[in-house]
């Protein structure tokens, strides 16, 4: 019997696709909770200047008729 002729050992493949599968598992876990907190930290940084009080506005000014802050 050569090497070409034996097949894996049951144990290795299941050993196999049992680690692979956790792998796979670890990187999707691990992507959705880095993309929640990213969403999370968008989020933050959007409300943050959504604040009305902050917002300046332009105003013409009639001398010039430049927009300047008011």
């Amino acid at each position: 019997m050569t090497d070409k002729d034996r097949a894996m050992p049951p144990l290795v493949a299941l050993a196999g696709a049992l680690g692979s599968a956790a792998v796979v598992r670890w990187a999707y876990r691990t992507a959705k909770r880095i993309n929640h907190e990213l969403e999370e930290a968008r989020l933050a940084r959007v409300v943050q200047r959504a604040e009305p009080g902050e917002v300046r506005t332009l105003r013409r000014d009639p001398a010039t008729g430049a927009y300047r802050p008011g």
